[in-house]
């Protein structure tokens, strides 16, 4: 076992944007504004902001160590902040291109933030190799029970939440998804 170097990564990058946002909050940072300009890189920098809500922020923080942490320890450091990176930015464009705004919110413009959709990312690639894993007899005895109240709780934060998107969690889900039956075709660090 080697320490999750990439998953630390992710959440210090998370944290120091946070910190960042206290500092200056009237500065863009690169939230995703419905309608969408020409501005792609917004997709790929929401995910990494919270702006000033601690608890979404705590929620998916700790759902990103958890699955970036696990899914780390079977294909390394560099897939994940690719699969954290690529669906978040796969759900921030879900909710540009859709324009699906917040839920139960009647709004012509509105910021949304990626991070559930990123963490849901994680948690559905790692659900995926687990689940082909199984397919092929190999039995890791993972608690799927726990798995499932996370991914719950991630798509639940749109009700609680107005900026985290139900949008970013379907986008970040399905691309989660897709990059867990390529990462084992990509690479493979164990067989954990």
């Amino acid at each position: 076992d080697t320490r999750p170097y990439g998953t630390f990564a992710l959440l210090i990058a998370c944290v120091l944007s946070a910190l960042v946002f206290q500092a200056d909050p009237d500065v863009d940072y690169g939230y995703v504004t419905v309608p969408v300009a020409e501005e792609v890189w917004r997709f790929f920098a929401a995910p990494f902001l919270f702006a000033d809500q601690i608890g979404y922020a705590f929620v998916t923080l700790v759902a990103i160590g958890i699955f970036g942490t696990l899914l780390e320890r079977r294909f390394g450091a560099l897939p994940v902040i690719a699969v954290f990176v690529l669906s978040g930015a796969a759900g921030m464009a879900l909710v540009a291109f859709a324009e699906t705004p917040p839920l139960f919110v009647d709004t012509e413009g509105f910021s949304a933030y990626g991070a559930n959709g990123a963490a849901l990312g994680l948690l559905c690639a790692w659900l995926v190799d687990d689940r082909m894993a199984a397919r092929r007899g190999e039995d890791r005895e993972n608690d799927l029970l726990g798995v499932y109240v996370v991914a719950i709780v991630l798509v639940l934060l749109s009700l609680a939440e107005e900026q985290a998107n139900i949008g970013a969690a379907v986008g970040g889900g399905a691309a989660g998804v897709l990059l867990g039956l390529m990462l084992p075709l990509i690479t493979r660090k164990t067989t954990y």
